[in-house]
């Protein structure tokens, strides 16, 4: 299989095949990212589907900067970042779909708590927010992450901990750490 750089410079040149052997390279990873995400295979589709549209739109103008996961990573935060602003008020209940006080619905109390967590995870800087995602959204080793960012594994563990620590505050010592 070529390589990432290989097929960006290919698609750069023209070829649509290079593009679409890099979706299907990708293709499950940015799927797994959102089906973790969102928990709905429709929605999680669907936001894959975006990026892909995204990256295409945007490919002719990569610069080979920096790593091509990281690129792709950075689609798939921004693609995020926005379903959160987008949807933020959608799993909110109207007053006639109050639920009886005897019983207990927590499905909206989750989606608050996912919401929230992201948010939150949106307010970090730059590089502590890039490896939470990665941590919590691909379970990537520190080892990995660090390669990808270019930086040492024990720099990823430090700024992981650190983000932790900023949203464990932000959120209360939320318990899905």
């Amino acid at each position: 299989m070529k390589k990432d750089n290989e097929l960006i410079q290919n698609f750069q040149n023209g070829s649509q095949t290079a593009f679409n052997e890099l979706v299907k390279k990708h293709m499950d990873t940015v799927y797994g990212f959102f089906l973790k995400f969102t928990n709905d295979p429709m929605e999680a589709e669907d936001l894959t589907q975006n990026v892909f549209i995204k990256l295409y739109k945007s490919l002719k103008k990569f610069r080979f900067e920096a790593e091509f996961k990281t690129y792709l990573y950075r689609i798939n935060f921004n693609t995020a970042y926005s379903f959160i602003q987008r949807n933020r008020w959608r799993g909110l209940l109207h007053l006639d779909e109050v639920p009886d006080p005897g019983e207990r619905d927590n499905s909206i109390e989750k989606e608050w708590t996912k919401t929230d967590l992201w948010n939150c995870v949106s307010r970090l800087p730059k590089q502590q927010r890039l490896i939470v995602m990665m941590r919590i959204s691909q379970e990537l080793p520190y080892k990995y992450i660090g390669a990808l960012l270019k930086i040492s594994e024990n720099t990823a563990k430090v700024n992981y901990h650190h983000g932790i620590q900023q949203l464990k505050k932000w959120l209360g010592n939320f318990n899905e750490f």
